[in-house]
């Protein structure tokens, strides 16, 4: 931040940055198309790393046009900023994962519905102890039912 090291010919660093820049950019929206359809929180976790070098990559490129013109020491602070994104979305991650890892039960609402729809089964006399969980993109529903004595297995 101090004493930033001037920069020689920016030219192809800056040629290199916009051809990582639309590659990262590539990469990214197949990476959102799979979250989209999967839920993967590993895919998720993977398309911050990209994130971040599309950021960084960016940041590389404001810095080198702007050293060009007088303001060497903007990199750094790109820099400091891109730490602090970093960090939130890691945390932001880790939040998500520990939520699954702890089989979060879905919101409250969803569980009342699913509760309706359970007793509105013909034959379904009552239901108890509702438990949920989210594994990706899929619910995974548990509930125990009341159903009348004369009931067979096979009915």
């Amino acid at each position: 931040l101090k004493n930033p090291t001037p920069l020689g010919d920016a030219t192809v660093g800056i040629a290199v940055m916009l051809l990582s820049l639309g590659l990262t950019v590539a990469l990214l929206m197949v990476q959102a198309r799979v979250v989209r359809l999967t839920g993967s929180t590993a895919v998720r976790a993977d398309s911050l790393h990209y994130r971040s070098d599309l950021l960084l990559n960016a940041s590389i490129l404001v810095a080198l046009v702007l050293a060009r013109f007088g303001w060497p020491q903007v990199d750094a602070y790109f820099g400091l900023g891109i730490a602090l994104y970093i960090l939130w979305s890691a945390l932001q991650i880790a939040r998500e994962s520990s939520a699954i890892l702890m089989d979060k039960e879905l919101p409250g609402e969803v569980s009342e519905q699913m509760m309706t729809l359970v007793c509105a089964v013909p034959g379904v006399q009552g239901a108890h102890d509702l438990r949920t969980r989210v594994s990706g993109n899929r619910w995974f529903v548990q509930v125990d039912l009341e159903l009348p004595g004369t009931l067979t297995l096979t009915e």
